[in-house]
This record gives C-alpha cells, structure tokens and sequence, in this order.
C-alpha cells in the first residue's frame, strides 16, 4: 500500500513499533498528512498490523475534529461562529464565503480546491469575525475582505 508521497503506510507504522495505545493519534496524524484524510483500507491494514480494533480508531477519528474520513480540499477555510464573531457580522461572512467557494459548511468543493468548516472558535476574538484558510488568519472581516482573502489561494 503506498501513499502519495510514496511512503508506506508499514513505513509510518515502523517508526512506532512497537505501536503503543498512546501512539494512536499520532499514527493517525502522519496517515493523515499523507493522504489528506484517513481511508477505510488504509485504517484496516492499520488494524491488522497493530491489532487495534478498527471500532477504537474509529472512535478517536470521530472524536477529534482535526480528523476526515473522506477526502479534503488543498486549502481548508474555518469561520469562526463564536459569540464575539457572532455579534460582530460573522454569519454575513460565512455566508459569502460559502458562495465564493461554492460549498455548504463541513463539504468539500468537487474539484477539491477547497473545505470549509464553521467552528465555534478560533481562539482569537479580538480580530473578530474572524477565518482561517490553512494556518493563516484573516480578522476583522467583511465579505468583501473575506472575498479579496480568498482569492489569493490556487
């Protein structure tokens, strides 16, 4: 089984053996950067390699937001919909944002350019309202400036 940067999924894996339980976000972490999200064959030769039942990684994937079971964009935009972002204009910006991009909240568009999540916060209210797109933040949006940031991303 390869990956997209040719790595193997048993390569990642020896870098844990023996893979303990407190390894498993980790290993799923790496599965993830590589693919951009965690396939299901890729989960169940992790399974049978480990012996961690499917049903426990599954629950840990489901728990943690920063896992996706199905495939993500290149670039992925979060709106913050917390109170301070709330009361100061944020349900305008997602809104445009998801018309810019063309997709619902928690979807992906079909050509994968783009994810966009709303999230309940971003940890940084005084640049409300306020998105990411990747690791970069945009405060103090309007549309218009939500517009002009997302339109420097390929």
């Amino acid at each position: 089984m390869s990956i997209r940067s040719g790595q193997t999924v048993d390569g990642i894996l020896e870098r844990f053996e023996p893979v303990r339980a407190d390894d498993l976000i980790p290993l799923l972490q790496q599965i993830q950067d590589e693919y951009g999200y965690l396939p299901a064959d890729i989960l169940a030769h992790v399974s049978e390699r480990t012996g961690i039942p499917t049903s426990r990684m599954y629950g840990v994937i489901t728990f943690y937001a920063q896992f996706s079971l199905t495939p993500r964009g290149r670039h992925t935009v979060r709106c913050c919909r917390g109170t301070a972002c709330h009361v100061r204009g944020a349900k305008a910006v997602r809104e445009a944002v998801a018309g810019l991009l063309g997709v619902g909240e928690g979807e992906t568009g079909e050509d994968r350019r783009f994810s966009f999540d709303s999230v309940a916060c971003l940890g940084t209210c005084f640049l409300a309202p306020v998105m990411m797109v990747n690791e970069q933040y945009y405060g103090l949006l309007t549309p218009e400036k939500a517009a002009s940031a997302l339109s420097t991303y390929t």
